[in-house]
């Protein structure tokens, strides 16, 4: 008679910490709203773009007003997300340096732009926040864990 032992799910080579995984879900969500803000529809006025925003007449969703350079920033720094997600260093860094970045663009466009589009500037001050604070909060994560906090096994017994 063969005893059977209680099989463990084996972690995979790689595992995503949370701030790994914060830095994807940032990279994704800017590399969207990059994309959004090209798409006939969704952006009013796509005719009316220009290369910065304070010159443009085009909206995302009507609301937040947006040009190919802010765009191009967006998608760009979506990118840099997804491409530093794996490592955990390189992922906490991405999330403090854009965060410090999208608060630097907020501060410009509150106290210095001469055009005041209060919901872009809020919007950027929102993702400057957020991502510092993920940054911050999910650092000292840096065990694998399963959905109720245990350590994920390492093999198979």
């Amino acid at each position: 008679m063969t005893t059977g032992h209680p099989r463990r799910v084996k972690r995979p080579n790689f595992t995503f910490l949370a701030v790994q995984a914060a830095a994807i879900l940032v990279g994704s969500l800017l590399l969207g709203i990059g994309v959004l803000g090209f798409v006939p529809g969704l952006t009013t006025d796509v005719s009316a773009m220009q290369w910065t925003a304070s010159r443009s007449g085009a909206s995302l969703f009507g609301v937040f007003r947006v040009s190919v350079l802010l765009n191009m920033f967006h998608i760009l720094v979506g990118l840099c997300g997804l491409l530093v997600a794996r490592s955990y260093a390189r992922s906490r860094a991405y999330l403090l340096a854009a965060g410090a970045l999208f608060l630097a663009l907020w501060s410009y466009e509150f106290f210095l732009a001469h055009h005041h589009q209060i919901a872009d500037g809020w919007l950027h001050f929102g993702f400057g926040v957020a991502m510092i604070v993920l940054a911050l909060t999910l650092a000292g994560a840096r065990v694998p864990t399963g959905a109720a906090g245990e350590p994920l096994p390492t093999e198979i017994d």
